[in-house]
């Protein structure tokens, strides 16, 4: 699979620690482990997630970890399991997609821990290597795989939400517990008695 990515110098970019793209705090370094996940762009609606921001007394730039901030993740990754929206990645051929695009580089931009593809959204964890940004990577995966993705559904527009939640990994525990989440997600939401019965998923293959 030849992937059509960004500049090795985009990717390349600095780190840039804590910052915000205006919806959600980001960390961004080049020496941590990384839960990261995002979801198509009609899988929760906006005005559901202005309406959990009101109720909860939401405001931008909230560190990750801040209560509001990990009450309002909970609630989209709770709606995200519904599986609302056009569920495109429920599509075998769009779930390999995804899956292949994050395996493609695996080793050479990243270490690949744990992965799940869900119905509407996707769940990845990795560490990152030296000299790669999350953004630089981020853009990679969502850039090829909307372009790939809307080419065989013969679809054209928004095919990703804009922004995305990620999590440095604080310790083992803590990286332990994000890897059974992910690979949990599908038995979680209903969709599998087995996380490695999950097709598209990091559970299956560590079987």
């Amino acid at each position: 699979m030849v992937i059509a990515s960004p500049t090795q110098n985009s990717l390349k970019t600095p780190n840039k620690g804590w910052h915000s793209r205006g919806y959600l705090p980001h960390f961004d370094s080049d020496d941590a482990i990384q839960s990261l996940s995002f979801r198509l762009f009609d899988a929760v609606p906006i005005p559901l997630i202005k309406g959990w921001r009101r109720q909860l007394g939401w405001c931008k730039y909230l560190n990750q970890n801040d209560p509001k901030a990990v009450a309002l993740r909970r609630r989209i990754e709770t709606y995200e399991d519904v599986g609302y929206g056009a569920c495109f990645l429920s599509d075998p051929r769009i779930a390999r997609l995804i899956e292949d695009a994050l395996l493609h580089f695996d080793d050479e931009r990243y270490h690949l821990l744990a992965w799940c593809v869900m119905p509407n959204h996707l769940h990845s964890l990795f560490e990152m290597i030296a000299g790669y940004s999350l953004g630089g990577i981020l853009h990679s995966w969502r850039s090829y795989t909307a372009k790939e993705a809307n080419r065989t559904l013969g679809r054209k527009g928004q095919f990703w939400n804009d922004d995305y939640f990620d999590r440095y990994i604080r310790d083992q525990d803590h990286l332990e517990n994000a890897i059974d989440y992910i690979e949990q997600n599908p038995v979680k939401a209903g969709l599998a008695t087995n996380a490695a019965h999950w097709k598209y998923s990091s559970a299956r293959r560590r079987r």
